[in-house]
């Protein structure tokens, strides 16, 4: 009966986004903890996910969005070492990530909650 309350493309793209910003959250973490390890590569989640994602989202099929495939942790084949030991990591660029990632991440839980908050609008008839 509830199920078609979250089938809408709002909610189902939020909640895989959500996915993702918590596995980068993860990956920056990594990333920052190894700033100084010779040879560490930089983690991020794979391009890929968002390809797929968006090609997903233009299809115009709801449920192929809830189908999508989990977002993954992957090598980031951009970063370039400027380091003698082949460490990719820059932690300015890692602290602007992740800050990046914390609104996103942000925002993301706010229209997740505010699809909730109508759920129970609609089942107890207040919005309190």
């Amino acid at each position: 009966m509830i199920e078609p309350i979250f089938q809408n493309d709002s909610y189902q793209l939020a909640r895989k986004l959500l996915d993702a910003a918590v596995l980068r959250q993860d990956a920056i973490v990594s990333n920052i903890a190894n700033v100084e390890t010779p040879g560490y590569h930089r983690m991020d989640v794979a391009p890929d996910f968002a390809a797929q994602l968006k090609a997903r989202l233009a299809s115009g099929d709801v449920s192929a969005l809830a189908d999508a495939p989990a977002p993954k942790l992957a090598e980031d084949s951009t970063a370039r070492s400027l380091r003698p030991d082949g460490n990719t990591v820059e932690i300015e660029h890692e602290l602007l990530a992740m800050n990046r990632n914390a609104v996103e991440y942000d925002y993301l839980t706010e229209v997740v909650s505010s699809n909730l908050k109508q759920l129970k609008l609609a089942i107890s008839g207040r919005s309190a």
